[in-house]
């Protein structure tokens, strides 16, 4: 069986990045997000293992110690990370596997994982993107303001990413993204294992 493809998908808050992974999961047979790992409190409506895997400091931290992560942060007081082991279960099965993650995760993931394939997502505007952020409800100007010089600061390293898809209509996105897991799909490598005896009776 092939090796499936780890995707890193970043994008600045208010670029969409949340819907578009949703959708293409739903429209491609063979793809999933990886769910993090994280130490803070389960909410209202979260299912352990769907939205996050809920563990406590003390597990997470002898995690770290075993070297499980790919990438791991704190924010504020909770850590967040994503488990290199539970991704090369599904690696290996031939699943192609999402990380939804920064660009300083991101390059984390680079450096350990050579192959993977790493798109950013960007707004067609800093108007449009200025629109979004202030569109989620009745944030304070100051609030809006922070947001837009993190999201930013995000963007100023899209450069790092292998592929860059601008978020202006969401049809056209998604195709896009469709587009890139398939032809990740149609590599001469990925094919020769696949369909090996095919490959073999053609040639006999």
């Amino acid at each position: 069986m092939p090796q499936g493809t780890l995707f890193i998908i970043s994008a600045p808050s208010g670029a969409g990045k949340t819907t578009l992974v949703r959708e293409l999961i739903e429209s491609l047979d063979g793809i999933q997000v990886s769910v993090s790992h994280t130490t803070r409190k389960q909410r209202r409506g979260e299912v352990d293992g769907v939205n996050y895997h809920f563990v406590d400091v003390a597990a997470f931290e002898a995690m770290i110690e075993r070297g499980e992560f790919f990438e791991y942060a704190r924010v504020f007081d909770n850590y967040y990370g994503s488990s290199r082991p539970s991704v090369e279960v599904m690696l290996n099965a031939g699943q192609d596997v999402i990380l939804e993650i920064d660009w300083q995760g991101a390059r984390q993931v680079r450096e350990q994982m050579r192959d993977a394939v790493s798109i950013f997502i960007l707004p067609p505007s800093r108007d449009e993107l200025e629109r979004r952020l202030a569109s989620r409800g009745t944030d304070e100007h100051a609030t809006i303001a922070r947001r837009m010089r993190d999201a930013v600061s995000e963007m100023s390293h899209y450069d790092e990413y292998d592929y860059l898809v601008v978020n202006d209509d969401f049809t056209t996105a998604l195709r896009e993204l469709q587009s890139l897991v398939i032809s990740r799909r149609l590599s001469l490598a990925r094919v020769q294992k696949e369909h090996g005896p095919l490959l073999a009776a053609l040639l006999s």
